[in-house]
């Protein structure tokens, strides 16, 4: 707990088995009370490797995607009790040690969204990012700013923390199940008034820790710019869009 607030540690894995345990070894277990894995219908020992560790593990009959692993996700740390939800990738590219602080701004009350960002430090291409997606990662996140009325470092981190009011609040089901559900999350955050806030986070690239394809981040970027006009024409009222609806 921190500040008397259960913190609950999500992990949505896919194919993690190679990194699951070393990312495990680094969660601060002296202030997160649980830690919850969702395997996507896993094709390697992910689940094994999970059930050797002791974590509680929901497992997809068939694959979701992103977005619909981290709704189980949610939807089962809510109903564990968690105040503060704290969203890790299990394939080691971010490093848990910045849990503490992620979790700590969200129970003193400080924001109700906190980011772990690659950009802040300049560690997204000393970690190892492709150019071509650190180039598409600035584009993007100006783009979303602009039309979000933000000032963010970066919208497409894995690495989150949410109070439990965020959580109950957002109509998360009426986000995709894809990739593009971090941003419509982040959109749907701002829309309802809710505050976000960013950690400086290095991250590292390696064979194992997951990463989608070049069509894949084309279709990515493309549904983060439907997004984020969705955005301004819905505060405009020149649009009534199924994300931004209770």
């Amino acid at each position: 707990m921190i500040h008397g607030k259960k913190v609950v540690v999500v992990l949505p894995a896919y194919n993690a088995a190679a990194t699951l345990e070393q990312t495990y070894a680094e969660v601060p277990l002296d202030i997160v009370d649980e830690v919850i894995m969702v395997d996507d219908a896993s094709t390697d020992e992910t689940v094994a490797v999970a059930k050797k560790l002791g974590i509680p593990t929901i497992v997809h009959e068939k694959n979701l995607g992103y977005g619909g692993n981290q709704k189980t996700c949610y939807r089962e740390a809510i109903n564990r009790g968690a105040d503060v939800v704290v969203m890790l990738h299990p394939d080691y590219q971010y490093t848990p040690k910045l849990l503490t602080a992620m979790a700590s701004l969200v129970a003193i009350g400080q924001y109700d969204m906190v980011l772990a960002s690659r950009i802040i430090s300049g560690g997204a291409l000393k970690g190892g990012m492709p150019r071509y997606k650190y180039i598409s990662n600035r584009f993007l996140t100006l783009f979303e700013n602009v039309m979000l009325s933000q000032k963010i470092s970066e919208y497409h981190t894995g690495y989150r923390a949410f109070s439990k009011k965020l959580l109950t609040t957002l109509p998360l089901h009426n986000c995709s199940n894809d990739f593009v559900f971090d941003n419509e999350m982040i959109a749907q955050s701002v829309y309802y008034g809710f505050s976000v806030g960013e950690v400086s986070c290095p991250t590292k690239y390696f064979p194992e820790a997951s990463s989608i394809n070049f069509t894949r981040s084309v279709q990515y970027g493309l549904g983060v710019l439907r997004v984020a006009v969705s955005f301004r024409l819905q505060k405009m009222k020149l649009g009534n869009f199924k994300i931004f609806q209770s």
